[in-house]
């Protein structure tokens, strides 16, 4: 249906049922694409309060802008073959629009979270925060799950820089499929050693960012990466950067292993 990280964590049935309500209700996704997504994998959940709201929300789904929607190039073939099995086929026009076809009434609590300053150590993550600066990332901390992924998806990017390493997996996801995600976020969630496994794989594994030489030269300096995520990126690097990394202890032996073969068979080359 979609390659959101959020989305495949609902396919994968690694989402609470809570949760799952509420985006069967239509207020967990951030764009059109995921709603609708998360509607039609919900529409046949196992819990009956979920596949009876995920429904009732389909069924009062506004017609128009759904079928402009479904005419555009992006929308998966399966999303558009079940509504077209409803009745309901692509407008002539397609839609431009990414906003979610039902908007969601309630408004993450920003204010208990860190605002919307977005500064250079909020994003690395490797700068001296003050006093006030910590307890308002606690404060984020405590915020329930629901909150936090809506402010992983829709608050300001230093609030993303916190989010994308809270220990819910869900949390996390929502962080890598906000639609005010940028690369130079991306870049910087790669040199992150406080971020979980499944973060760097997810980023690892999407070509879209892969293709920022930044992001793949983290993905391979980062010891935190999965080696079957790095192993395979360290052919991609530099000279520059293959010899920093042959020599660098912190990252596993194989990938430093990798690295060293790379450089000796490059000098070989030029003998």
């Amino acid at each position: 249906m979609t390659g959101s990280p959020l989305v495949d964590l609902f396919r994968r049935g690694e989402v609470p049922r809570e949760v799952r309500l509420l985006a069967a209700r239509g207020a967990v996704a951030p764009r059109a694409q995921e709603q609708l997504a998360l509607l039609v994998l919900l529409h046949d959940d196992a819990d009956a309060d979920v596949r009876a709201a995920a429904r009732a929300t389909i069924d009062a789904l506004p017609v128009a802008p759904l079928q402009a929607f479904l005419a555009r190039n992006d929308v998966a073939p399966d999303i558009r073959a079940f509504f077209a099995a409803r009745g309901l086929l692509p407008a002539a026009v397609p839609s431009t629009s990414d906003a979610p076809l039902i908007e969601d009434e309630g408004e993450p609590m920003a204010q208990a979270g860190l605002g919307h300053e977005e500064t250079r150590a909020g994003v690395e993550g490797d700068a001296a925060v003050t006093d006030e600066e910590s307890a308002r990332r606690q404060s984020l901390s405590m915020l329930p799950v629901i909150d936090r992924v809506k402010l992983a998806m829709r608050g300001s990017r230093e609030q993303r820089s916190v989010l994308v390493r809270d220990p819910n997996r869900l949390v996390a996801a929502a962080v890598l499929s906000s639609p005010k995600l940028t690369e130079t976020e991306i870049e910087a969630f790669a040199r992150m050693v406080n971020v979980s496994d499944e973060v760097l794989r997810t980023i690892g594994t999407a070509r879209t960012w892969t293709r920022n030489y930044g992001v793949v030269t983290a993905l391979a300096r980062n010891p935190k990466t999965p080696p079957a995520i790095s192993m395979p990126l360290v052919g991609r690097l530099n000279e520059r950067d293959l010899r920093l990394l042959a020599v660098d202890r912190n990252v596993p032996e194989g990938v430093r292993l990798a690295a060293r073969k790379l450089v000796l068979a490059g000098e070989s080359r030029r003998k």
